[in-house]
């Protein structure tokens, strides 16, 4: 597999432009099934970056409808979903090994063959490998708040990135969005109704009720033992942005 996440864009003087990231590589360290897991499992089910557009139909050996998962973490809820609904495919971008080690573990151990996992930048991914109007279904749950102020612009729900996902969906597809800080769902409903594309879900124009299909994740699990809220927010694509 390639061993960086980001390509870097350079000016006329070749040198490095700075971009703001909506993430900190966080490395980590390898555990040895993680390692291994890498190893064995990355030739069958991982996908390498390339500027280049990948046909569905010959990554998954069929056609079916595709979920994409910005941000899997260690891949739990994307494997049980998976496995819950072997008629559809499913790709997750994540940028921190041990959780692209743990994933592919994990796939092998649910027996899921209907799962890809990439390891980069999902925002360059998404804009060269995505082909436009071929997700059924987008889903980011529990991306990073950047609650601080000054932090604010790193939050990856920015009207760039929400009229990129507007491209990559079809006509009738999803975005799911889901967090734990109400500063950050607020900010992402702010921008979501601002993107005349998309149509709120909502009976009552902002939160949707956690949807049965929406496994319980460990980290979900925590944050309801600390009594922290959840807030859920699905837009429907209705038109071209």
């Amino acid at each position: 597999m390639n061993n960086y996440v980001i390509s870097p864009a350079f000016d006329e003087h070749r040198r490095a432009r700075r971009q703001i990231r909506s993430f900190v590589r966080r490395q980590g360290r390898l555990t040895k099934g993680q390692q291994h897991a890498l190893n064995a499992l990355w030739p069958a089910m991982g996908v390498d970056y390339q500027a280049q557009l990948l046909n569905f139909t010959t990554l998954f050996g069929r056609s079916a409808p595709v979920t994409l998962e910005v941000g899997f973490g260690m891949g739990a809820s994307l494997i049980t979903m998976a496995a819950t609904h072997p008629e559809q495919n499913f790709i997750g971008i994540e940028v921190h090994l041990p959780g692209v080690g743990s994933c592919l573990a994990g796939a092998q151990k649910a027996g899921v063959s209907n799962l890809r996992v990439m390891c980069h930048d999902a925002v360059e991914a998404m804009e060269q490998m995505i082909p436009n109007a071929s997700l059924a279904l987008v889903q980011l749950f529990f991306a990073d708040p950047w609650h601080k102020a000054r932090h604010n612009k790193r939050r990856i729900i920015q009207t760039s990135f929400v009229e990129l996902v507007g491209h990559k969906l079809t006509v009738g597809g999803i975005f799911h969005m889901v967090t734990d800080w109400q500063s950050y769902a607020k900010h992402m409903l702010s921008v979501m109704s601002d993107a005349v594309f998309f149509r709120n879900l909502s009976s009552t124009g902002d939160y949707v009720p956690r949807p049965a299909s929406r496994p319980l994740t460990k980290f979900e699990q925590r944050a309801q033992r600390l009594g922290y809220s959840v807030w859920d927010l699905m837009f429907v694509k209705q038109s071209e942005p």
